[in-house]
């Protein structure tokens, strides 16, 4: 009886020393860092959505062609940012939240002109507030490997943010 009871003693010691090492594996990234990735991917989950509505709804061809980057390369942002949050063991939204999803709707029930004009605003303001929040992240991340993500996708936005600017005049007129 005595050798089961130093056994189980010697068991739940050794257990119990293993449970900060699991508590420490399981908040591998900074707070910033893991509310950077889930903002990322609800952003970059929208600007999918947004353009696949474009595709359908804008009378513009620029506008088209616009919505069409809007999928091709958040499409791929956003598959690298789930490997990224995988292997960093950080849940990243696997759909939109509501207030995203209101925007997307908003948006898909219009089209033509009106579509053009509320699509492109939409994305000069979205791509500003994003260019800014992957500035943020590529310089102050605590996590090198999400401070690369940020790094790498910030001249790909900021493009997006250009040409956003410039298809919102040129359709305007």
């Amino acid at each position: 009886m005595s050798r089961l009871l130093s056994a189980l003693t010697l068991a739940c010691s050794v257990a119990a020393a293993g449970v900060p090492a699991l508590a420490q594996n399981a908040a591998k990234v900074a707070d910033s860092d893991a509310k950077f990735v889930h903002d990322a991917a609800l952003g970059g989950m929208t600007e999918v959505e947004l353009g696949k509505a474009a595709d359908k709804n804008a009378a513009s061809p620029q506008v088209k062609t616009f919505g069409k980057h809007m999928v091709d390369d958040h499409g791929k942002a956003n598959d690298a940012l789930a490997a990224l949050a995988k292997s960093k063991g950080v849940d990243a939204p696997a759909s939109l939240d509501a207030e995203h999803k209101k925007a997307v709707d908003k948006l898909s029930g219009m089209s033509g002109a009106a579509f053009d004009k509320a699509f492109m605003a939409q994305m000069v303001t979205d791509h500003k507030k994003t260019v800014a929040m992957f500035e943020k992240a590529a310089s102050g991340s605590k996590d090198p490997d999400i401070k690369a993500f940020a790094s790498k996708t910030l001249p790909t936005l900021k493009e997006h943010l250009k040409m956003a600017e410039e298809t919102r005049k040129s359709s305007a007129s």
